[in-house]
């Protein structure tokens, strides 16, 4: 069985040598040039005479399922010119292709480096992507940037993963948020009605979910960070759907009062999750039970 990566990139002349590497042990790379202005096209010309050049797209998945088109292998891998194969995870690709199977695809787990930090919190742990599929049996979706490949059929998991070098800095980050994400959420929340309270919950629940219920917390200070930035994408996220429903003014007389109750209820939503997370951390029997008693007694 024939494999062939397909890659789509735009300006990564930094990481897509290495990216090609990773994937070097496969019968066919192609490279579909997101009309780069550096030198991304020159250093994959060293791995691959198939590069196709297109327009640059928001929504990428168009350009990455034209490459899939393009691809003469029995079985695709997607690849971002941010991931890398490892060496454990390509001998684990080799052997399930050429097994006589019903299987159409496979997820892979990913391993997330972001400010310098492999994350291990369950938002960025294991983060299984679907990206090994037969060829005709997958594509992307093309209504939404954050969407997974959909396989025709059966799917199963890989055991060794993928590397990421996600956000290497800050301004990386806040660029993606602002340009891409956010008019993407934006886009998708467009028929919800907002009121002023989800000025606070929106990035008050993001927070919970991130730092406590998906233990961002066991990453110190990137993952209290990573939620942090996590409630400012939802607040921008708020901001923008107010603004398109015209800035509605609220502003009752009672409004400090009205303000008032609303942190007290997050008060106590963040009470209980410091105490939902030192009962799942403690190994302490005695401080367990301890906290369960504070937890009943509150809420």
């Amino acid at each position: 069985m024939s494999l062939s990566v397909v890659i789509s990139a735009y300006n990564e002349e930094k990481k897509i040598e290495e990216c090609l590497k990773s994937a070097s042990f496969a019968d066919e790379i192609i490279l579909v040039n997101n009309e780069s202005s550096d030198k991304t096209a020159e250093i994959a010309r060293k791995y691959t005479s198939k590069i196709f050049t297109r327009p640059n797209k928001i929504m990428l998945n168009v350009n990455k399922n034209l490459g899939f088109s393009k691809a003469s292998g029995d079985w695709i891998i997607s690849l971002d010119a941010d991931e890398r194969i490892s060496p454990q995870l390509a001998k684990e690709i080799k052997s399930v292709i050429k097994r006589p199977s019903l299987i159409n695809g496979y997820w892979m787990p990913r391993k997330n480096m972001i400010f310098g930090k492999l994350i291990q919190s369950d938002l960025w742990w294991p983060d299984y992507q679907l990206r090994l599929f037969k060829k005709n049996k997958g594509k992307f979706p093309e209504k939404h940037v954050h969407e997974y490949l959909k396989v025709n059929g059966d799917t199963e998991k890989l055991k060794y993963s993928l590397i990421h070098l996600n956000y290497s800095s800050v301004d990386q980050y806040l660029y993606k948020m602002l340009n891409i994400y956010v008019p993407s959420e934006v886009k998708n929340r467009q028929n919800t009605r907002i009121e002023w309270t989800d000025a606070i919950r929106f990035p008050v629940n993001d927070f919970l979910k991130t730092f406590f219920l998906q233990r961002g917390y066991r990453d110190g200070l990137h993952g209290l960070v990573l939620s942090l930035l996590q409630a400012f994408y939802m607040e921008i996220v708020f901001v923008k759907l107010w603004e398109k429903q015209g800035f509605k003014e609220v502003n009752t007389k009672n409004f400090l009062d009205d303000v008032y109750k609303e942190f007290k209820k997050i008060k106590k939503d963040f009470r209980y999750w410091f105490l939902t997370s030192w009962i799942k951390e403690t190994k302490n029997p005695l401080k367990k039970i301890v906290y369960r008693l504070v937890r009943k007694n509150k809420f």
